[in-house]
This record gives C-alpha cells, structure tokens and sequence, in this order.
C-alpha cells in the first residue's frame, strides 16, 4: 500500500481522488524576459506549481544514457541545434481565437404576451490562454441591455475545479456557464473546417438535374456537412439542408450489409470504415449515402491543408458551367382603369406592395407658394353649363391642378371645389408613358380634359405672363403670345372703361354747375 500512496501519505483508492491539500503555488512560470528593452523567450525550469518537467526529465534521462554508451557520446554533436529552439505559447497561439455562435433561452414570467426570449450571443475562445468571453450583439431599441455578458476568462466546467477546453466546444451542444445554457448553432470559417464546392448529380429525377452544394469536412470531431446553394427561382424551399452534420461511414462490416440503415442509424460496431479526409479528391467523384457528388473546387484553407497534409494527392479543380439566362419577357402594364393616378396604377404593376411614387423634393422647394392661375369656362352643349365660370389653378411646386367654381346667384348649381389638387393626364396617356398637362399647354383659347369634362381657357393674370417670359424653356411661343394678346387687350379695355366712367362724372358735375 505504500506505493499507491501520494506525497502527503493519502492512499489512491479506486474512484477516490482528491486535490493536493498541501500543494500552495498554482502559478505558471515565466517564459518571456526582457533584455535591454528586448522581450526574449525562456524556458521555464518547472510547471505549474513548480512541479517538475516532463521535459526535463527526459533530458536528464537521456545524459544518464550517454553515460553509459560511450560509442554514442563520441557521435553526438556538443552543439545547441540538437535541440528545437524554444516557442512559447504566447507566440505560437497569438491572435488565435475561435469564433462560436449560440442562443440562450430566458424566461419571461412577468409578460402576458410570451413565456420565453431566444437571445443569440457570440463566444470566443483564445487559444492563447484557455479563456473564453461572450458578447450579445446590440439591437436598437430592444429595451435589453446587452453587449459583454461574461468579460475574458477561464470558464469552470464543475464543481471538481475543471475548465473548458477547446476539445469541449463543438456544434449542437451545450454549454453551461454560471446557470446559463447555451447552445452552439455554427462557427467561423477559421475553426478547421474543409469546404469543398460540389454538384449533385441527381440521376433518379426524370431530366437528370446537377445542383450545386457545399460539402463541409469538420476536422475536429470528422463530421460531414452537405448544404444547397440557394439559387433565386430554383423552385425549391428555402430550408437547403440537403444532409445533416454526421459521420458518414465508408465501409460496413461483413454481415452488417443488411442493417436497415434507413431506419436507424448505423452504430460503430456495423462500420468498419469512416470517411476521412484522404476520400475528398478534387476533381473526383464521391457517393455519400447513395448520392453522387462530382468535386468540382474548394476554398483556400482546404488547399493548403491538402498541401501540407496530402503532398502527393494531385488537385484538379473543375469550372462549374454557368447557366444560361432564361429571356425575360418584357413586363406588360394593365390599360389605367380609371381609380387613382397614373403612378398609382404602375406601382400595382411594379411590385405586390406598391410603393409611393417619388417626389422630386428640389422641384417642391424652389417652385413653392408659385401658383399660376387661370379662368375658364365649360365647353358643353348642355344649358345647364352656360354662364358656370370657373379659376383653374396650376401648382408648379408638383405640376398639380385644382379647379375651383365661382358661385352663381340664382344658377341652381352649388360653387366650390370641383377638383381638388391633383396631376391631370393628357387624352390618350398610359400608366407606363404618362403626359401631364404643364404650363406650355395652357394658352389662351386652349381646351383641357379634365376626366371627361372639357375647359376652354378664357383669361390669366398678370402673373403668368410674368413666370412664362421669365422662364421660356420649353414654352411654345404661341402660347405666349396668346397670353400677351389677351393680357394687353384686357388692361386697354380697363383703361376705356375708367375714362368713360371720367367723362361721365366730368358731364354730371358740368350739369350741376349749370
């Protein structure tokens, strides 16, 4: 019994551990000083807790083997190159960190409307120290505050005083930290996983279809990973798992050929074989689980690792032939109906939620408060319609047109608006090519459609000519002279008239002197 017993006297029984009561250092060496303001690498002369080497005691092992084999000795090099040179951690696993994506779920009892909040979160894991941290990303408004969950440290696994290692971190596990359980859903492309880019040749469909998918290789537990890519109109669902992350066997063991596989999965006592990363030839076809993969080409990572893992298998990477784009058909707008505007019915033909038209903004805020006004008369042959005079007002702001009735007494007709703002299309206009009547259409004399009802326009004012003859672009000059014509006319038959009225007056006083 003596010696199953540890340095403090305690015995080893079988299922009974226990911690060094009388161990007291934890700390870990130091491998790196500074000489001359330099950080150099050292090799640390005991572990942690100043527990011998393993190292050193092979070192010590081998000069007790040189003691005795002289022959050895005088073979055998009194330099220092016999020996690797000395890396510490903190260089090799620098900037070395695994990127994990998971969710916890939160229990809400206090509100009526849910029971529970899926939260995601993101874990990283630094090779360099064995620490981990996790970080909710921030969502706007969410009224949760969020950001740095657990801040930089080594993550206890139990209560025995283990912690997480990265051989404990993989997809679709658990991971309880402070009485919280989360659960991994993907990682980075940095943690070891081969990609290769594939097509499924399909043979069992009636036209022989190939799709394309990626095929993942996870390294860390030899897991395979096969994924659709998504292609727009491919007439498939939007869920493109093909095959889930498992162990494909390679081989079954003989007598196990009959295993009904597709009920249950096949244990390791039925497989003979796994696949491995030697089957996965660039260029080459691979069956999995009875479907045929052709390999057309992989990402960088997987290059490389084939390199310095596989020297000698050759990569010949095969273009995926592109598919030919299918013509499309010109998009074919609905005849305008009569209801809403010309824009609104284009949107109905554009999209399944149509959307505002757009505004020209800048238009609106140099031509705002700029109205040009004019009048009108109907041209009807009803009886009804003569002598209904009516002010037509043309916004330049929006190229929108009002129409508003000047009241009659004793017409029998209510005056007010009869149309409020709105743009008003030509005869003939579409919804795809729409005409809009503007200022260059509204001379003196002119007749305008108004959704069926005809307008001839009879005067303006002052201002109209004044914006006209300051902006001519795009202004026929018959309609400027149309308006110069009336505008003249009428301001000579207002200066006949105020000197008929003064030769009246000039008589009645004439008479009353008399």
């Amino acid at each position: 019994m003596s010696g199953s017993r540890n340095s403090s006297g305690l015995p080893f029984f079988p299922g009974y551990t226990f911690r060094d009561v009388t161990k007291s250092a934890f700390h870990r060496p130091q491998t790196l000083e500074l000489r001359d303001g330099y950080p150099l690498p050292r090799r640390p002369s005991a572990g942690i807790g100043r527990d011998p080497l393993l190292s050193d005691q092979l070192i010590q092992q081998e000069d007790a083997d040189l003691l005795f084999d002289a022959q050895t000795l005088t073979n055998i090099s009194c330099d220092g190159d016999s020996y690797p040179p000395f890396i510490p951690a903190y260089v090799t696993l620098d900037k070395k960190v695994l990127h994990f994506y998971a969710y916890f779920r939160e229990d809400v009892p206090s509100c009526p409307d849910e029971e529970y909040r899926i939260r995601p979160v993101i874990i990283y894991y630094y090779l360099e120290d064995d620490t981990m941290c996790i970080y909710e990303p921030v969502v706007e408004n969410s009224g949760i505050p969020q950001g740095k969950r657990l801040k930089r440290q080594r993550m206890p696994k139990n209560q025995h005083g283990e912690y997480y290692r990265w051989k404990d971190l993989n997809l679709a596990i658990d991971l309880e930290m402070y009485g919280v359980k989360y659960h991994i859903i993907q990682c980075d492309g940095f943690t070891k996983v081969l990609r290769f880019y594939a097509l499924w040749e399909d043979a069992d469909s009636l036209v022989g279809k190939t799709s394309p998918v990626t095929i993942r290789y996870f390294l860390v537990d030899n897991t395979v990973e096969v994924r659709l890519d998504d292609e727009p109109n491919s007439g498939r669902e939007a869920y493109t798992g093909l095959m889930g992350r498992i162990r494909l066997p390679k081989t079954i063991k003989t007598g196990s050929e009959s295993f009904p596989s597709c009920v249950l999965e096949v244990s390791p006592q039925e497989v003979e074989e796994y696949y491995c990363p030697k089957d996965f030839q660039v260029g080459q076809r691979v069956k999995l689980l009875g479907r045929t993969f052709l390999l057309c080409d992989c990402d960088g990572f997987t290059k490389d690792y084939y390199k310095m893992t596989y020297p000698d298998m050759e990569l010949q990477p095969i273009q995926i032939p592109k598919k030919t784009k299918v013509t499309e058909r010109p998009k074919v707008v609905a005849p305008y109906n009569g209801f809403g505007s010309l824009e609104d019915s284009l949107q109905n033909c554009l999209s399944l939620i149509p959307e505002p038209p757009k505004r020209n903004v800048m238009k609106m805020l140099d031509n705002s408060q700029k109205v040009l006004r004019y009048s009108a008369i109907l041209d009807s042959q009803k009886p009804a319609d003569i002598g209904r005079r009516f002010i037509l007002s043309y916004f330049l702001s929006n190229d929108a047109v009002s129409i508003f009735e000047k009241p009659t007494n004793n017409s029998g007709i209510i005056g007010g608006r009869f149309l409020e703002k709105t743009r008003i299309p030509k005869p003939g206009s579409t919804a795809d090519n729409p005409k809009y009547y503007s200022p260059a259409d509204l001379a003196i004399g002119a007749k305008v459609d108004v959704f069926g009802h005809r307008f001839l326009l009879t005067d303006a004012d002052q201002y109209v000519l004044s914006y006209l003859e300051a902006n001519p672009n795009d202004i026929p000059e018959e309609t400027l002279e149309s308006l110069r014509q009336k505008l003249s006319l009428g301001t000579a038959n207002n200066q006949g008239a105020i000197q008929e009225n003064a030769c009246s007056l000039a008589g009645d006083e004439a008479q009353q002197t008399l």
